[in-house]
């Protein structure tokens, strides 16, 4: 990744400084910035690994919620702080989204910010109501294909689960009648598809969690290529007969493009090791999130394509911001 003309001005004596620093790292408090609000998919993930970093450096590691602009926020916050390891972000697909959704934000996130690693992900999960009449998840594109108005709730435009709507739309087949209708926010869509007012959500795992273990929504298939733990018995939208609708929700850990690579090095290991403890690998399973702890190199890739996907999908289907 190029660093820009500030990196490439470095004196000799500057870069040769630079893994002393990255040997005394931390040198005070570390802010983990999550451009959400609190109790969220990515707050709770972001409050596992910094307590573990903070038990590892011996600093205090900080989540600060940082809501508000999509998620822009404390994205921009983070890619305008100095590199120097002590600012970082906890970066989800809304972010590879909105690389594509707001061309005029106050950063650029591939250019201004780089990922050091993925943390973990969690399926999205297409689901109904109890009395639904479809069965199955290629009885649902059916009748979508067939002409039938299906409205598909999502918390947001732009957001994750509007896009699961898009995939869905698109896997359906030709001519598929789907009405996207959005919501702020997951909760308020499932109320109003537990309501009757909404036929299907791609919704986050967590937000319809409880109800499809209660019974009161149907799961009819998970978004990614392996059935979840906690919903044995419900299958990938492969084995449903799409498996062009393929989405996964991940977090990741991103710092201002400008840190020096042995300081991102350093805290890509720190945070990989962090995974790896055995009570936070258990915790996460419990709540649902698969582990991943990719490298900074394979971050970067992953992260670069989810970006140019998604611009595909989004210039294709028209999406605009609200």
């Amino acid at each position: 990744m190029r660093l820009g003309r500030r990196a490439a001005l470095a004196t000799p004596a500057a870069l040769l400084a630079a893994p002393a620093r990255a040997q005394d790292f931390p040198e005070r408090t570390v802010r983990l910035i999550v451009p959400f609000t609190p109790a969220g998919q990515t707050d709770i993930m972001a409050r596992l690994v910094a307590q573990r970093l903070q038990t590892d450096w011996g600093k205090p590691v900080v989540v600060e919620n940082r809501p508000g602009g999509n998620a822009l926020i404390g994205a921009e916050t983070v890619a305008k702080a100095p590199p120097d390891g002590h600012t970082l972000l906890a970066c989800t697909v809304t972010h590879a989204i909105n690389a594509s959704l707001f061309p005029q934000a106050p950063y650029d996130f591939l250019r201004d910010l780089r990922a050091l690693t993925l943390l973990g992900s969690l399926p999205l999960v297409v689901v109904v109501r109890r009395e639904a009449p479809w069965a199955d998840l290629a009885a649902l594109a059916a009748a979508a294909r067939g002409g039938q108005r299906l409205n598909g709730g999502s918390s947001g435009t732009g957001s994750a689960p509007h896009l699961g709507l898009e995939l869905f739309r698109r896997a359906a087949g030709a001519g598929a009648n789907l009405v996207h209708v959005p919501y702020r926010g997951g909760a308020p869509s499932v109320t109003d598809l537990v309501a009757g007012n909404l036929d299907l959500i791609v919704s986050n795992l967590p937000e319809c969690i409880t109800q499809v273990q209660a019974g009161t929504l149907r799961a009819l298939a998970v978004t990614e290529p392996e059935r979840h733990r906690l919903l044995p018995a419900v299958p990938t939208s492969a084995e449903a007969g799409l498996p062009a609708l393929r989405m996964t929700s991940w977090t990741a850990i991103l710092a201002p493009a400008g840190l020096p690579e042995p300081l991102a090095a350093r805290i890509a290991a720190a945070t990989r090791q962090a995974l790896a403890d055995p009570l936070l690998r258990d915790k996460a399973a419990e709540l649902g999130f698969a582990l991943i702890g990719a490298g900074p190199e394979e971050s970067r890739r992953f992260v670069a394509a989810e970006v140019q996907r998604y611009a595909q999908i989004i210039a294709e289907a028209g999406i605009r911001a609200d």
